[in-house]
């Protein structure tokens, strides 16, 4: 791990009080030491400092925090914890005071975020068009082009190829196989943002789908060679095309590495939702569609043991597109046919993408 030199501490020190600071001591033990020479020490234990500022003789610890397999996995993971500790210490009586948190950059300084509110992301602009948009088209015509099987084509390879890399890691993949269930953004986010009933579904309907969700992760949390990089949601609205097969990606979510399922079921699932738009079921171009990309995937892969695992993430995304929150105008037809995918897939024991149909019944 990277070390924290006396020379960085220093000078953190000195913008956070805006003037001298004299570091008299910095050690990994609870009793502070003075002596010359200041040792540095690596991320994830306390550092005990004491100091000198403006004559005064102040001490302070130093928190770090490490990787681990307890919901810290991510960067992303820890910085919230320490962002949160900032202002919650602040707010309790007879609790530790915080002073400031902070960051460390790759040079080895440290910066203040202790005034924080909230944090933005600055990004390039690119231009194209949201493939959203190709299937909406495909919907109102009834036609694909040449161009938009190419486009299936690309996309499944665009998959395979970011899927090739591995990671051996197999509590984040665990973590991950949780996450599906338990994250705000997932499965039982989404059904907590339900409506007490929609369109004859009711708690009960969407308790069951909880339930055997539950089930599928017992089934599928320990498969960690699966662990690869992916985008995380690989959805028409964050893909952008120019012309032919040239896109673009936007929004990665929820971490580097996942179970490859979650993308192929993000992407696939919107066929046979624009399918469903045009006609009730998948059929013409958009079941070819459909079937183009699984080949296209599965030749590239030859990842067989994905259709023993992509029910519980084919659930997740049938719950976002069968949402009143995010489609609220959609038809009964259509929504009740999702609802009826989601369970049909759900007691499969693996996911026929030949035949979409059946599980529409």
């Amino acid at each position: 791990m990277p070390t924290i030199s006396a020379q960085a501490v220093k000078e953190y020190l000195e913008y956070l009080y805006a003037g001298r600071v004299d570091l008299l001591s910095m050690t990994g033990h609870g009793a502070q030491e003075e002596g010359d020479d200041l040792k540095g020490f690596g991320y994830g234990a306390p550092l005990f400092l004491e100091y000198k500022v403006a004559g005064v003789i102040k001490k302070a610890v130093l928190e770090t925090m490490a990787q681990s397999s307890f919901g810290h996995d991510h960067f992303s993971d820890r910085a919230q914890t320490i962002l949160w500790e900032h202002k919650a210490f602040n707010s309790l009586p007879c609790h530790v005071r915080s002073l400031d948190s902070g960051a460390f950059l790759d040079s080895g300084r440290m910066i203040s975020t202790g005034k924080t509110e909230e944090f933005f992301l600055l990004t390039e602009f690119v231009t194209g068009s949201g493939y959203f948009k190709d299937l909406e088209r495909i919907r109102d015509s009834g036609t694909a082009t040449g161009t938009d099987l190419s486009r299936v084509q690309a996309l499944a390879d665009y998959l395979a190829s970011i899927h090739a890399r591995k990671l051996d890691a197999p509590a984040l993949y665990t973590r991950r196989i949780r996450d599906l269930l338990g994250h705000g953004e997932c499965i039982m986010g989404l059904i907590d943002n339900y409506p007490k009933r929609v369109d004859g579904i009711g708690q009960e309907f969407l308790k069951e789908i909880e339930t055997t969700c539950v089930e599928w992760r017992w089934r599928i949390k320990d498969r960690s060679h699966r662990l690869c990089c992916v985008h995380g949601d690989f959805h028409p609205w964050n893909i952008l095309f120019r012309e032919s097969t040239d896109f673009t990606v936007l929004d990665r979510s929820r971490g580097e590495w996942g179970e490859p399922a979650d993308d192929i079921a993000t992407l696939s699932i919107n066929y046979l939702f624009f399918s469903l738009q045009r006609s009730g079921k998948l059929e013409g171009d958009f079941e070819k569609m459909h079937r183009l990309f699984w080949e296209q995937y599965l030749s590239r892969t030859d990842d067989r043991e994905m259709l023993e695992v992509i029910a519980p993430f084919l659930a997740w995304r049938g719950l976002v597109i069968a949402s009143p929150v995010w489609y609220p105008h959609l038809t009964p037809l259509v929504r009740i046919s999702i609802f009826n995918f989601i369970k049909n897939v759900l007691v499969a024991e693996q996911f026929y993408f030949e035949d979409v149909n059946r599980y529409l019944r």
